[in-house]
């Protein structure tokens, strides 16, 4: 039995597991002695991801869409809705799915955790705010988000998902929280993620050009998604309804990553640029101060130590035959 603060959980459902976020919390249940039940339909998440975790007979892998249906049975103390595709490469090509689990799909696993009385924890994102006219974000500030552009699909189903969680909250008395999560990385991120880090490390052990979106200068904070874990079981294990940013407020550009990148792995990759994505963010860092105030929260892992552990991830034997939706 494993909680935090008034919070005690025995049995928890993760939407998504599979994924990369997603894997990472069932790794950190499953250790905690947590029985977990991962809801997936591996269109983006990995069973290699899952599958070392099995020999623990502590984790159930089911796999579903919960846009159509999440039902479990048995008792249920907590169900964290991270079912989504979250790179932007994925939500392009799957942009109605995307809006499917980012609505029926968090219907669904909201009705689960009022039919098991648990307390549900939404993955909500830094998308939220869009392009942000105020910097550094904090969770009072609504955001500037395109309703209609590609990335839409993405950040508006994401701010739908947080109203109807607090819908539910509301209406139904349902334990229900919200986090807001900004930029992660780490091991198990995929090499055709499309995101900034996992490419550039691809690019750079393999000796591709490390591409550059735009001139480099937006900016972005990335956080060890071992410190997202411990926020997230932080804010499962409170009281608090959210929403609160969960990522590490060290800012730095896109450039400058992407350079400090090829210094680590000693690549000679030349840099180029690129076209920028449309809707694209020119800034993003988070104000973390409810995490700190009300969680005693606040990333540990330093960039460098960070991104070693990721870059060794991605040098690990057989990691170039890595399928590429994983």
């Amino acid at each position: 039995m494993v909680g935090g603060g008034a919070m005690k959980f025995e049995r928890v459902v993760i939407t998504g597991g599979a994924g990369f976020i997603g894997s990472h919390l069932c790794e950190h249940f499953v250790d905690m002695g947590v029985h977990v039940v991962c809801l997936d339909n591996f269109s983006t998440g990995g069973w290699e991801n899952v599958e070392p975790l099995l020999s623990s007979g502590r984790l159930e892998v089911k796999s579903v869409d919960v846009s159509e249906e999440c039902d479990v049975s048995g008792p249920v103390d907590a169900v964290l809705h991270f079912a989504s595709p979250a790179s932007p490469v994925d939500y392009l090509r799957m942009p109605v799915e995307t809006m499917k689990v980012g609505s029926l799909g968090t219907f669904h696993a909201l009705d689960l955790a009022r039919r098991k009385g648990a307390r549900f924890l939404f993955a909500s994102t830094s998308e939220t705010y869009g392009n942000p006219q105020v910097h550094p974000q904090p969770e009072s500030y609504w955001g500037h988000v395109n309703p209609v552009g590609p990335r839409s699909v993405y950040d508006e189903a994401k701010r739908f998902s947080e109203a109807l969680t607090m819908a539910h909250r509301r209406s139904y008395g349902i334990d229900a929280a919200v986090i807001r999560i900004f930029n992660t990385y780490g091991p198990r991120m995929r090499r055709a993620d499309g995101r900034a880090i996992p490419t550039f490390i691809a690019q750079a052990l393999s000796g591709d050009p490390i591409t550059i979106a735009g001139t480099g200068s937006q900016s972005r904070s990335f956080c060890y998604v071992d410190d997202l874990v411990s926020g997230i079981a932080a804010m499962l294990g409170s009281k608090e309804p959210g929403p609160i940013n969960l990522g590490n407020p060290h800012e730095m550009t896109v450039a400058q990553m992407a350079v400090l990148i090829k210094e680590l792995t000693g690549s000679e990759s030349p840099v180029v640029f690129v076209d920028r994505p449309q809707d694209d963010p020119d800034l993003r860092r988070p104000d973390i101060s409810a995490a700190k105030n009300l969680l005693g929260w606040s990333p540990a892992v330093s960039l460098d130590i960070g991104l070693k552990r990721t870059i060794a991830w991605f040098q690990r034997p057989g990691a170039v035959a890595d399928r590429q939706l994983v």
